[in-house]
């Protein structure tokens, strides 16, 4: 009976010891890499929003010269209704 106790004593220790921390290091390290390829992508996503709001603000930039072009005072008109 003691012998048993003390092999399951011994298992466990090696256990806490030498498994368990191997395992912790293997699943943050796999962790730590899928967020890496996943922050990959999301800068490939950003980049093109990136892209898009440029374009955006191109189209802005040139209404708002069409509406300086043929309404001069539509700037202090639209601030007047805010």
């Amino acid at each position: 009976m003691e012998l048993i106790l003390s092999l399951f004593f011994v298992g466990g220790l090696c256990f806490i010891v030498i498994v368990l921390p191997l395992w912790l290091i293997l699943h943050f390290a796999r962790n730590k890499r899928a967020h890496r390829i996943l922050a990959r992508e999301d800068r490939e996503e950003l980049k093109i929003l990136e892209e898009r709001a440029e374009e955006l603000d191109e189209r802005v930039q040139n209404l708002e010269a069409i509406l300086d072009r043929d309404v001069p005072r539509w700037r202090s008109s639209a601030s007047h209704t805010e």
